[in-house]
């Protein structure tokens, strides 16, 4: 089975490539943002032909269950910035690209495997739901809560996964999204939680997409 695996930065690029050394698996770092995102999961389909693709890296969180290392896997995603209005197509939702899905959801069997690897491990905190994407660094509770109060049910918020799923969704490749949470912005004045947990936890956090990979 060939896995492709997408990350944005290269901190997360570093954590990766350390646990991957079979060519089967290959890491892409894309950049930072969706349009970057898109691109690098194109780049990866076209010269990889992968049989699915996991969009790896952190998120910020949202949940009061949702603690700083917990990992959100994607049930589904969506776009926190995109309106295309209702002038022409009134059936058109906020955070819905117009002629595509609402949401994109993944691939049953990944989000299945991602489910046992909870059950499997009760050291890891998986939860299953609502990530939604846009071109924001949320630094802010006020941005947070901009977003919070359109999609109160969305447990993280990222710059690359929903970019990445409309790709796979066009290019018919199988797709699912593992974040893991580096700050909680409505609980966080200054992003100082992100700063920190490169400085102090990022280190053990990706341990969880290899452990998924190795289900496959």
């Amino acid at each position: 089975m060939r896995i492709g695996i997408i990350v944005a930065m290269d901190k997360e690029l570093k954590q990766l490539q350390a646990l991957f050394n079979d060519g089967s698996v290959r890491i892409e770092k894309c950049g930072i943002g969706k349009v970057n995102a898109a691109l690098g999961a194109q780049r990866l389909i076209n010269e990889f032909h992968p049989d699915c693709i996991i969009s790896s890296g952190c998120a910020g969180g949202n949940g009061d269950d949702i603690q700083v290392q917990d990992i959100i896997v994607g049930s589904e995603v969506t776009y926190h910035d995109v309106y295309c209005g209702t002038a022409i197509d009134n059936t058109t939702v906020y955070g819905q690209v117009q002629g595509l899905p609402v949401r994109y959801q993944p691939d049953p069997m990944l989000l299945q495997k991602a489910q046992q690897l909870s059950i499997a491990n009760s050291q890891l905190s998986i939860h299953t739901g609502l990530i939604v994407t846009g071109d924001w660094f949320v630094d802010s509770k006020e941005k947070m809560q901009s977003i919070v109060n359109l999609f109160p049910e969305a447990r993280a918020v990222d710059m690359e996964s929903c970019a990445i799923a409309q790709t796979c969704y066009i290019n018919k490749v199988p797709f699912i999204s593992f974040r893991v949470i580096s700050d909680i912005p409505l609980r966080d004045t200054d992003a100082s939680q992100y700063h920190n947990f490169w400085d102090t936890v990022a280190e053990n956090s990706f341990h969880t997409t290899r452990a998924f990979v190795e289900s496959l």
